[in-house]
């Protein structure tokens, strides 16, 4: 199964992703992994994509696109399939990549769309605290770690990204709606998209996707 999970910054979709890679046994495919994989190896890829993050603008869909078949190029274990977490995030993307999947066994099978209101997220943002050492992620009131400020996990330090605000959200939240959006009407339009509220509890969200995976 092939399946592409979306949904605005902070609704949950790290949490679930991870609960859909060990139940389903697919591979996970980050766009944030393979920028951070490109970049620190200081490929062509990586070092085009770094220019444009450092002038503080967005990686034209070429090169994302580029990023992405490459590291399907090079995928050895196909597993059950995979999931799809920051790709494709505009319709352009979206298109290429039906286009780079037609007539291939890459085309997505189910859209999970996380759906959370503005108060939800952006208590869920601020509290947000990652580990700097294998970003492990916790939350100050939903999902503390044992000792303040240390990772349960590797004992890395904890911190808070810089746009992790109420204000940064709103912006990043536009982002989404004006680029993001118009790619789920897209999936919707097929007929293979799933809306889940993600502003219930962990379990109860869990359960919603596994339903819908499942069906």
């Amino acid at each position: 199964m092939n399946i592409l999970i979306m949904g605005g910054p902070g609704a949950g979709k790290g949490t679930m992703s991870s609960k859909i890679v060990e139940k389903f046994n697919v591979n996970h495919i980050s766009t944030g992994d393979i920028f951070r994989s490109e970049i620190s190896n200081k490929t062509e890829l990586g070092n085009l994509a770094q220019s444009y993050m450092d002038k503080g603008l967005l990686v034209p869909d070429e090169v994302v696109n580029n990023m992405v078949k490459s590291y399907l190029d090079k995928l050895e274990d196909k597993k059950n399939g995979f999931l799809l977490d920051g790709y494709p995030r505009t319709l352009d993307q979206a298109k290429a990549f039906d286009a780079l999947s037609q007539g291939t066994d890459l085309a997505i099978d189910k859209v999970i769309a996380m759906e959370i209101d503005f108060n939800e997220l952006a208590s869920r943002v601020t509290g947000r605290r990652l580990c700097k050492e294998c970003g492990e992620i916790y939350h100050i009131t939903n999902h503390p770690s044992q000792v303040e400020g240390v990772c349960d996990k590797c004992g890395g330090e904890l911190y808070q990204r810089k746009d992790d605000t109420e204000e940064s959200l709103k912006v990043r939240l536009e982002e989404y709606s004006s680029q993001t959006a118009p790619v789920l009407d897209y999936y919707d339009e097929k007929g293979i998209v799933e809306h889940i509220d993600a502003g219930q509890s962990i379990d109860k969200v869990w359960a919603d996707v596994l339903a819908a995976l499942e069906k």
